[in-house]
């Protein structure tokens, strides 16, 4: 091959790579890029919004964007929104996000308003962190009260009444139910205290725990709110026998 012909070819070459660069920068590359980022609709909130308020049409609207990193739980329907709750508050501009929205107006501490005079709810700290399962009890929880050095006996137990006793809340230092939603870009706090759901001879025990040293909660059980029930009911019928040896000693 003659020196003419073999510049000839690098030079068709280096303008076929040109253009090929040319095609792959302006061409191909935009298209997986927008085929990638699929647009897609999104809820978002067009006035502030305080936590409790009633979703209304006029708070939020509902537009067509970019579906790059978008949160998952962003909602896309306007229909699942309007009507809903707002468990937090929400700014001009929002993602109206699902985590933040509720079927029912939150009432604070709706609880404490079940109780019927027959129980108690008796708030018990946590001292150390594994005392209460590393912050991951919840509501329905059915837990045992392990008392460490029992009546300065020296040995550990889990008293006959307190086998089987249902979580209602626990809290944080703050005074915030773990359960309660997170604002965006928080840390999740750790509880500080459970509450638990107790009769009046129970609440004493516990109190009296809770003064002598460090009560453990060990989970019992967590599910289904008919078998939690029968916890609790064995739990009762413990305590009514505890009560009626109580009575049969001192009437002797």
């Amino acid at each position: 091959m003659n020196i003419k012909n073999l510049f000839k070819n690098r030079t068709v070459l280096g303008i076929t790579c040109i253009v090929l660069a040319l095609v792959v920068a302006f061409v191909v590359a935009p298209i997986a890029s927008h085929g990638g980022g699929k647009n897609v609709k999104v809820v978002r909130s067009v006035k502030d919004i305080k936590s409790g308020d009633e979703i209304t049409k006029d708070m939020v609207s509902e537009i067509t964007m970019s579906g790059t990193n978008q949160p998952s739980d962003t909602v896309s329907n306007i229909n699942d929104v309007v009507g809903k709750f707002a468990t937090m508050d929400m700014i001009k501009g929002d993602y109206v996000l699902s985590g933040k929205l509720a079927d029912s107006p939150y009432v604070e501490n709706t609880y404490l308003s079940g109780l019927d005079g027959m129980n108690r709810a008796l708030s018990i700290t946590i001292k150390a962190f594994a005392n209460g399962l590393s912050g991951k009890l919840k509501p329905g929880d059915v837990v045992s009260v392990i008392a460490p050095n029992y009546k300065k006996t020296g040995t550990t137990v889990i008293p006959a009444e307190l086998q089987y006793v249902e979580v209602i809340a626990a809290t944080t230092k703050s005074g915030a139910d773990t359960d309660e939603a997170t604002e965006e870009g928080k840390e999740k706090e750790m509880p500080s205290t459970v509450t638990l759901l107790v009769s009046e001879a129970q609440s004493k025990m516990l109190a009296e725990l809770e003064d002598d040293g460090t009560i453990h909660l060990a989970l019992v059980y967590r599910g289904k709110k008919e078998n939690a029930e029968k916890f609790l009911k064995a739990q009762q019928e413990l305590n009514t026998n505890a009560e009626s040896e109580a009575v049969g000693n001192e009437s002797e």
